[in-house]
């Protein structure tokens, strides 16, 4: 099959999630025998033509002056163009819809037989509270259009499936995200931040609303943990919102902002010996950062919502407010004590089993095996 990936910010991954998944997707697929392509913005780092078996197309995009906001519908209308004109592609993966839509319309890529067009529908963007009323509204009608001109829909969730399945009766292909199972923790990690193993607790988000940092932090400031074992809030702190939580809780001697941590193997041990580890994501839908968690071994607790719950089911606590977190706190040591060591073992297994990443190729090659018969009937 000829597959191209479409909408990210290129491989090798620099940036995020979705890199990070058409990464290892590809370089898979590739490692199959099939020709895969991955488009790449002019701006990142490695200018190579091909990687690992996967041919990088470069693509001018003009995000570094423009912002990624608007840029990035710039670089998905040419990116598309290209693919179109220029290529012979079986199928098209598309990672995310808020900034392709104007080339899906233009391009009218519904009525086309082949390329098949197939769009991971990612988070519920219109829920984010980030955004204002007015572009809240542009995505929901987005979203919509999506859904119309796709040939066909990817959901990283079930909860994210369920959802596209009640709104606008579409049904989606359950494809996940995946992680890597470690065992080289290095508690040295730790001294750069002056923590000790299992005397901290974590939180790793983006510092925005929707993320739930609040709701953790106040019911640890409520709680008697407050003044014991800190907690430890990783996360770039130039965001909007990140700039708000600093000013109102970074004089807090035990709420500690540290900053982004690049460096995935330092991520890795300091999130694997914190006593517990808190996950606020509550509009997106399976995120990466809580795969990675699950399989460091991190004790979980998540806010309560259909999306954590479809990944983690009954491996960990869950909070809906405030007083939850405080109470979680307040009971922590005999908590851990009856629950972290299944909740932990059980995760690792679910990864091992439902999210390695050889698993995913294995999932994403039957798909699109998938997409090809139903195209030629």
């Amino acid at each position: 099959m000829k597959i191209a990936f479409i909408s990210t910010r290129g491989i090798p991954n620099n940036y995020g999630g979705f890199e990070q998944f058409a990464e290892y997707i590809s370089v898979g697929l590739a490692k199959r025998g099939h020709e895969v392509t991955v488009y790449s913005p002019q701006f990142h780092p490695y200018k190579e033509n091909m990687y690992k078996g996967v041919k990088i197309k470069h693509i001018y995009s003009p995000e570094t002056w423009m912002g990624s906001s608007v840029g990035s519908f710039f670089y998905d209308f040419a990116s598309l163009k290209d693919a179109l004109k220029n290529e012979d592609f079986d199928i098209i993966y598309e990672a995310g819809y808020t900034s392709i839509i104007p080339a899906y319309i233009w391009f009218n890529v519904k009525k086309r037989k082949r390329p098949i067009f197939t769009t991971n529908m990612d988070g519920l963007e219109n829920k984010r509270s980030k955004f204002s009323p007015m572009v809240r509204r542009f995505l929901d009608w987005e979203e919509k259009m999506a859904v119309k001109y796709s040939h066909y829909l990817i959901a990283d969730n079930m909860g994210i499936h369920d959802y596209y399945k009640e709104k606008y009766g579409k049904e989606s292909k359950f494809l996940a995200y995946g992680a890597d199972i470690h065992d080289n923790f290095n508690p040295e990690y730790l001294k750069e931040y002056e923590l000790k193993p299992e005397e901290y607790y974590i939180l790793i988000a983006r510092l925005e609303p929707e993320n739930n940092i609040v709701m953790a932090i106040e019911g640890y400031l409520h709680s008697k943990e407050n003044g014991h074992r800190p907690l430890i809030v990783v996360g770039k702190t130039n965001t909007p919102h990140g700039k708000e939580l600093v000013a109102k809780y970074g004089n807090e001697p035990n709420v500690r902002f540290v900053g982004g941590i690049y460096d995935f193997k330092k991520l890795d041990s300091v999130r694997h010996f914190s006593l517990a580890y808190f996950h606020g994501h509550s509009v997106g839908g399976t995120n990466p950062s809580l795969l990675e968690a699950m399989a460091a071994g991190c004790f979980v607790f998540a806010h309560d919502n259909i999306f954590n719950r479809a990944v983690l089911k009954d491996n960990a606590l869950y909070y809906p407010t405030v007083e939850k977190v405080t109470e979680y706190f307040d009971n922590i040591d005999t908590i851990a004590e009856n629950s972290k060591k299944t909740f932990t073992t059980n995760n690792i297994e679910v990864i091992r089993n439902e999210y390695s990443w050889e698993h995913l190729v294995d999932e994403h090659e039957k798909y699109f095996k998938w997409l090809m018969e139903q195209n030629n009937r």
